[in-house]
């Protein structure tokens, strides 16, 4: 090799050297610009005292860049939108009633991380703690506090793919009882016991008499709306085509969203609300793939999350199929309304 390629060679390695530093400075740039545009145009967070007694409150994990990212925080429930006052208590998924609230946190390991599940008392305090065996994606509090439930992919895989394996659990929050997961329950399908490898659960949506509750069953390639009774430790299905149902404040429909042919592989679902008694289904006035767990901000509304810019948005659409959808509150996901 000559002096004059060793130069050459040289050279162009120093080129490349510069291009690659100068992409560097370039791309920690535009995110830092990103990051102060987030914070500048987001929403205001301000830290504070955030306590699960209202009324007229919503509690939700705030998604907004800046030291407050994924604490719950708190603002009034007609003024969504507004500053926000965050509590340093940080969860992946959230649920609260009657003073109550369940917490789904990632703990983060040298190797990997582990999820479990806090039990906190009306000021965020932790009453009880447990392991949650994969990543958390559903979580739920009965309207009186008693009962907790949260639901975790096993695994890591998605409601998207076919082949997939969740873990929903329900506790006793007044003397720590834990059942680990549903699938220890009897399950009766169509008028008959039924048992089967593939069963999974999840979605779990509570009743108000601290028995019943309702969740998402799947096997054999379909989804079912199943009635629990923590009593008799029985499901009973009831409606085909439900996931993550959540029960309206009177106990008498259930929000869900509804696998619709023709959609995408991969945003197949539409919002519906299935009456109990006529078993009547009325699809909500929102056209885009919704992969969430709505909750009922009151008897006529339904508040669900999409994508957004920070992570996840709110929007809120009527329950009665009418009027249309719109956005209530940017970088905000698992919102619990206090009553």
């Amino acid at each position: 090799m000559t002096v004059r390629t060793r130069i050459l060679i040289l050279l162009g390695a120093v080129a490349v050297l510069a291009a690659v530093g100068l992409a560097s400075v370039l791309h920690a740039s535009a995110r830092a610009d990103r990051r102060d545009h987030t914070q500048a145009g987001g929403p205001r967070v301000t830290s504070g005292k955030v306590t699960l007694t209202g009324p007229g409150r919503m509690v939700f994990r705030n998604m907004a860049w800046g030291p407050h990212r994924d604490e719950l925080t708190t603002v009034p429930a007609t003024d969504p939108a507004g500053p926000r006052t965050a509590s340093g208590v940080k969860c992946l998924r959230f649920y609260a009633g009657s003073g109550t609230g369940v917490c789904l946190q990632a703990v983060h390991g040298a190797v990997s991380d582990t999820y479990r599940a806090l039990i906190l008392d009306s000021r965020l305090r932790t009453r009880d703690r447990y392991d949650v065996p994969g990543i958390p994606s559903r979580a739920r509090v009965s309207p009186t506090g008693r009962y907790a439930a949260w639901t975790a992919f096993v695994g890591g895989d998605s409601y998207a793919g076919t082949n997939f394996s969740t873990r929903a659990a329900i506790v006793d929050t007044r003397t720590g009882r834990l059942i680990p997961s549903l699938e220890a329950f009897r399950i009766v399908k169509d008028g008959r016991p039924y048992r089967a490898a593939d069963v999974n659960f999840w979605g779990v949506t509570f009743a108000g008499d601290d028995r019943t509750f309702y969740a998402t069953l799947a096997t054999g390639g379909h989804t079912y709306l199943v009635r629990g009774d923590l009593h008799a430790r029985t499901v009973t299905t009831l409606h085909t085509n439900v996931e993550c149902p959540s029960l309206s404040p009177d106990g008498t429909r259930i929000a869900y969203k509804k696998r619709v042919a023709g959609l995408p592989k991969d945003a197949p679902w539409h919002l519906y609300v299935l009456d109990l008694r006529t078993m009547r289904e009325t699809p909500l006035a929102e056209s885009r793939s919704v992969d969430d767990q709505a909750v009922w901000k009151d008897a006529r509304t339904i508040v669900y999350a999409l994508p957004g810019d920070y992570g996840a948005d709110l929007y809120e659409v009527p329950a009665d199929g009418s009027g249309r959808a719109r956005r209530i509150s940017t970088a905000a996901v698992s919102p619990a309304y206090l009553h």
